[in-house]
């Protein structure tokens, strides 16, 4: 089977680590990037030893899919040019800017037949991919998102520069949708909403308490699923994983609540979730239809975040602005 062609489009701080992914990737050759920034391409150059085309045209006469890594506002116009030209694509997260362009994009791939995916790299962090198989029916679920402030991340508000990754995972997770949301949040830092808090409740009855900042001192990636019988918590930051069940209780021994606690075993493969990440891309250029149903799910992230932002922008203090 011949290699899949690959560019990347935006060539930044993100793109980069696209770059080096993709030129791990078996099955992928990596054929070059393209930025409008010519001191991006100059760097991209001179640090990666990319071939830096000075068109998106001239790449996409290249290649046979893209890693699209430019900043959020153009996702939805770069993602649908590529697609028009055939292109299998795949889009960093937040998947666009708002719902309606995310459902542009699915729409346009299901037309050209083409792979889209979007690039929730949390689902394939080697914690997260450990304790899947465990998470069965979580009740409850909640998650702790916070670091500080990074200003290439400020071109959008901290629901669709962090939270919506556990948004993601939670819709994953529970494979349901959400049928209520709470919100509040407020800016700190920036014009925009810097710390929010997000409670859904899904269709399954699971419940999830959702905090992302980008006001604080020090990173922390943390999120605890709570099952019958059953607890699990990923340190995504850490990549590492833990999980206890409660035994049956024995009807011919005393009532021991603690020492029905025992730990299940979670092994975690020390794998690079971006490259993961690429390879299922890659998978999925072959069968473009398993692609729309996992995006799918981004889009349901991307409508949830809206609503987060709407709630949290109806509760701002009297005397705040955004």
């Amino acid at each position: 089977m011949s290699r899949l062609r690959v560019g990347v489009v935006g060539v930044g701080h993100l793109g980069s680590h696209h770059a080096r992914a993709w030129a791990k990737v078996e099955g992928a050759g990596l054929v070059g990037g393209f930025d409008p920034d010519p001191a991006a391409r100059e760097r991209a150059a001179r640090e990666l030893g990319l071939h830096a085309f000075e068109t998106l045209e001239t790449l996409a006469d290249r290649v046979d899919a893209v890693s699209v890594a430019a900043p959020t506002p153009r996702h939805a116009d770069l993602t649908l040019y590529c697609l028009s030209r055939g292109l299998h694509v795949l889009v960093e997260k937040p998947m666009a800017q708002t719902p309606e362009e995310g459902a542009a994009m699915l729409a346009a791939a299901r037309a050209q037949k083409r792979a889209l995916f979007v690039g929730q790299v949390e689902r394939f962090n080697p914690a997260v991919q450990a304790v899947r198989p465990l998470l069965r029916e979580p009740r409850f679920i909640e998650a702790h998102r916070l670091a500080p402030i990074v200003p290439r991340g400020i071109d959008v508000d901290v629901i669709l520069d962090l939270m919506i990754h556990d948004l993601d995972l939670a819709l994953w997770v529970t494979r349901s949708r959400v049928t209520q949301v709470h919100a509040v949040g407020v800016p700190v830092l920036t014009p925009r909403i810097d710390i929010a808090n997000a409670r859904l409740t899904f269709a399954s009855g699971c419940v999830a308490n959702l905090t992302a900042s980008r006001v604080s001192r020090e990173k922390v990636r943390k999120i605890r699923f709570f099952e019958a019988n059953e607890y699990v918590s990923v340190d995504c930051l850490n990549r590492s994983a833990e999980a206890y069940e409660l035994k049956p209780a024995d009807s011919d021994a005393p009532e021991d609540l603690l020492r029905r606690i025992r730990p299940l075993e979670v092994r975690v493969e020390p794998r690079d979730p971006l490259e993961s990440e690429l390879t299922h891309f890659l998978a999925l250029t072959h069968e473009p239809e398993g692609s729309w149903e996992e995006t799918e799910v981004a889009l349901q992230a991307l409508g949830v975040a809206e609503e987060v932002r709407s709630q949290a922008m109806r509760n701002l203090p009297l005397d705040l602005s955004v």
